[in-house]
């Protein structure tokens, strides 16, 4: 019997080989937006490892949406021909369907790049204004974000639609939105980050409203037979308020009546307040309630690092698909050694076809191997 990560599985007309997928990673490593040689291969190895799917870094919708100065982007002529040439690139070597991230920092916008501090940048040492449901700053010693006026909420929705266009002439498979980790479709969601107090802010139908109408537009932009997903923190991490579980449980199933495809379920991000209880699969037990009301795949993600467990989780019916991250940076071919542990097989290039370790299992598809 085939090992559950190596079952096929279609979303409207996209079909993923198996139940892998690469998430998004931020690189840091764009110029003005643009993608660069280091996206085609650090992407190109990671599709030829042949996971089910692999999704393109956080993108953002404007250039003030972008975490850091290296932050990919897709809002104008030149960053939508970069990100083409970085698509085809990956598709002139293989044939692994690709994802891309649609997203917006709102108030963690403009900062450093991680391995520069990742502190925020002000406006007059090359930083940009950032804006956020409402002037509250992530830290007490950072300068609060503006809070969007409600006639600016529509020229945003119309700035996810137009990349969500963008995306499209371009070829990508599918579109994740990005409603986690403290970025700005998140801190509508969560009331650390939303103080407002008209009907984008308050109640949780009021907080879910600017999220949901951005999913709307961009689920009307992106065609039909193209399948979308939403990436959400399931809490906030913090104990007695903010974001939580229940809350989540909601918001996923007003993502399924507008037709999501699929739910990418992590956790955190807005407040640096939050206390995460890490451990192997501690995200887990968040995508099994969420799965539990939904009639769409889920995706777990955090600290799933071996292939057993990885199966395990599926065939306990806990999710639907497996994100694998940082554990792919380490391991691109992590999809290889999962096939050789679980008994399963890969369509890999042909010109990996001798690469397999004399006495391991041949893990590539036998009817495209061929003769050694």
């Amino acid at each position: 019997m085939t090992a559950r990560l190596f079952q096929p599985m279609s979303m409207r007309t996209l079909n993923l080989a198996n139940r892998v997928v690469i998430g998004p990673m931020c690189q840091y490593s764009a110029v003005d937006g643009c993608t660069q040689a280091w996206h085609s291969i650090h992407l190109g190895q990671l599709a030829l490892g042949n996971p089910g799917m692999l999704i393109v870094e956080a993108t953002s919708v404007e250039p003030r949406g972008r975490i850091s100065h290296g932050c990919v982007g897709l809002y104008d002529g030149a960053t939508e021909a970069a990100l083409g040439r970085t698509l085809l690139d990956i598709r002139s070597v293989c044939a692994t369907p690709i994802g891309l991230q649609l997203g917006h920092a709102g108030r963690k916008a403009s900062s450093g790049r991680p391995w520069e501090g990742g502190r925020l940048i002000p406006i007059d040492a090359g930083g940009w204004e950032r804006v956020a449901p409402s002037a509250v700053p992530i830290t007490d010693d950072e300068p609060p974000p503006r809070a969007l006026e409600r006639d600016e909420l529509p020229q945003l929705i119309e700035a996810f639609v137009a990349a969500t266009r963008r995306a499209d002439r371009i070829g990508f498979d599918a579109i994740e939105l990005h409603a986690a980790h403290g970025y700005l479709l998140h801190q509508f969601l969560s009331p650390i980050a939303n103080h407002r107090e008209d009907d984008y802010g308050g109640t949780l139908a009021n907080r879910m409203r600017f999220p949901l109408e951005v999913i709307a537009a961009v689920r009307a932009a992106w065609p039909a037979h193209k399948p979308l997903g939403v990436r959400i923190s399931a809490t906030d991490w913090i104990e007695g308020s903010g974001w939580h579980v229940p809350q989540a449980i909601e918001f996923s199933k007003r993502c399924a009546q507008l037709g999501v495809d699929w739910m990418d379920v992590s956790s955190g991000g807005v407040s640096p307040k939050q206390q995460i209880h890490i451990g192997p699969g501690y995200q887990v037990p968040f995508a099994e309630a969420i799965r539990s009301g939904l009639s769409i795949p889920v995706m777990t993600v955090g600290l799933i690092t071996e292939p057993q467990q990885a199966e395990n989780i599926l065939a306990e019916g806990k999710a639907d698909l497996i994100g694998i991250a940082r554990g792919a940076l380490y391991d691109p071919r992590w999809v290889w050694r999962a096939a050789e542990a679980l008994g399963g097989k890969v369509d890999a290039a042909r010109q990996f076809w001798r690469s397999s370790p004399q006495g391991r299992p041949v893990v590539f598809n036998e009817v495209r191997y061929g003769q050694r």
